[in-house]
C-alpha cells in the first residue's frame, strides 16, 4: 500500500463480545484496569452496535496513541473538586472520556434523586466517545438526561477559512415508552471527524459541503479533507461556540483560544464535558411521561410521509434497530480498521480474534 489506499476486500464480522474482550485486553495490555478498560471497550462497542462505528473500535488505535502522548491517562485520580446539592464538578486528570463521563452520569443521577435536577461538569477529559451511551444509561434509569463535550477547534467557524470551533456534539435522551430511551445524538458539523477519519482509512469519496482543506478551500477529496463544515452555518458553529462556554470555561480550562493563540497547551488533546441528569419522578409519574412519550411519537410518525420517503424516524431509531440486528448477525468491520487493530494486537501481544467474512 502507499499510504492511501485502504487493504481491499470484504469487511469482517464479529460478534460484540469477542469485540468488548480485545479491546478490554489492548486497554489493560496499554495500562488501564481491569475495570477501566471493560467500561472503555464497552462505550466504544456500543457504538458500533448502533452503527456510528465512527465513535467505535476504530477509535482504538487513536486511544493508544494518546497514552503513549502522554495525554490520556490509564491510570487516573479522577476527583470532585466542588459540590453542592445539585451539582458536582469532576477533575478527570485527564481520564479516558468514557470513564470520565461515565462517573458523571452516576454522579448526576446521585444529585438528581436528592434535588430533582444534578448537573456534573468534567474538566480536564480526553475524547468523551458516543455521548448517547451516557444520556440512553440515564434514561433507563428513568431520567431525562443531557450531555454536550467540548475539543480543540477541529471544525471552521461560520464565515471562516480555519478551524474555529470543535464539532462539539450533543445528546438528549429520554425514557420512552418500551423501556428503553428516546435518543438524540448528534454533532454540531456536518460531518464529523470520525466520519472523516474513516472516509480516508477504507477510501471513500465525500460529497460537496462536508469539509475544507488544509487551506480552507472545498473539497471532495477525503485525503485532503481536514475541516469540517458546521452543520446549518452559522447555528452549527454557534452552538459549539456556546458549548465551549458552557463546558470549558465554566471549569476554567478553556480550549478554543488557547489552541487559536497557540499555547502549548492548547495544541494538546484535552476535552471537557457536562452531563445534566433530571430525575422524572420528582415532577409527575414516570409511567405517565412514558405513555406520553410513546403518544407523541405515534402522533408524529402518523403524519403524511413527505416524496419519497417510506418512513418518518424517531431521534435514535435506525440505530435502535441496528442495534437489534448486529446484536444477532455481528458486527462488520473494515479491512482498513482490521488492518490496524492487527497491528496493534501484534505490538502490544494481544490475540488478535477470530474472523468471519461479511
Amino acid at each position: 500500500m502507499n499510504g492511501t489506499e485502504a487493504p481491499a476486500g470484504p469487511a469482517a464480522v464479529v460478534t460484540a463480545d469477542t469485540l468488548r474482550r480485545f479491546a478490554t485486553a489492548v486497554f489493560e495490555r496499554a495500562g488501564m484496569s481491569g475495570a477501566d478498560a471493560g467500561i472503555v471497550a464497552d462505550v466504544l462497542v456500543w457504538a458500533n452496535l448502533r452503527g456510528v462505528d465512527t465513535h467505535g473500535v476504530m477509535r482504538i488505535p487513536r486511544y493508544f496513541n494518546l497514552i503513549e502522548a502522554g495525554d490520556m491517562n490509564p491510570r487516573p485520580v479522577i476527583a470532585v473538586r466542588s459540590e453542592t446539592p445539585a451539582s458536582v464538578l469532576i477533575d478527570a486528570d485527564r481520564a479516558a472520556g468514557p470513564i470520565a463521563m461515565t462517573r458523571a452520569r452516576a454522579e448526576a443521577a446521585r444529585k438528581a434523586r436528592n434535588a430533582g435536577v444534578g448537573l456534573a461538569l468534567v474538566r480536564a477529559t480526553t475524547h468523551t466517545a458516543a455521548l448517547g451511551y451516557y444520556t440512553s444509561a440515564a434514561a433507563r434509569e428513568g431520567m431525562a438526561a443531557i450531555a454536550v463535550s467540548a475539543s480543540w477547534p477541529n471544525m471552521a467557524y461560520h464565515g471562516a477559512r480555519a478551524a474555529g470551533v470543535s464539532t462539539s456534539p450533543i445528546s438528549i435522551a429520554v425514557p420512552d415508552g418500551e423501556e428503553d430511551a428516546l435518543l438524540l445524538d448528534m454533532g454540531t458539523g456536518v460531518v464529523s471527524m470520525g466520519r472523516l477519519a474513516q472516509a480516508k482509512k477504507i477510501g471513500a469519496a465525500i460529497p460537496a459541503g462536508w469539509a475544507l482543506d488544509k487551506n480552507g478551500n472545498p473539497t471532495t477529496d477525503a485525503h485532503a479533507a481536514e475541516i469540517p463544515l458546521p452543520m446549518a452555518g452559522p447555528k452549527g458553529s454557534g452552538l459549539a461556540l456556546m458549548i465551549e462556554c458552557i463546558t470549558s470555561l465554566i471549569v476554567s480550562n478553556p480550549l478554543v483560544a488557547e489552541f487559536i493563540e497557540g499555547t502549548a497547551e492548547g495544541r494538546r488533546h484535552r476535552q471537557n464535558g457536562l452531563l445534566i441528569a433530571i430525575d422524572i419522578a420528582r415532577f409527575g409519574d414516570p409511567d405517565v411521561f412514558r405513555g406520553e412519550v410513546a403518544r407523541l411519537v405515534k402522533a408524529v410518525k402518523s403524519l403524511p410521509a413527505d416524496t419519497g420517503s417510506t418512513e418518518i424516524l424517531m431521534p435514535g431509531e435506525r440505530g435502535k434497530r441496528t442495534f437489534v440486528q448486529r446484536t444477532h448477525d455481528g458486527i462488520p468491520i473494515p479491512p482498513a480498521i482490521l488492518e490496524e487493530l492487527r497491528i496493534l494486537a501484534m505490538r502490544l501481544g494481544v490475540p488478535m480474534f477470530a474472523l468471519s467474512p461479511g
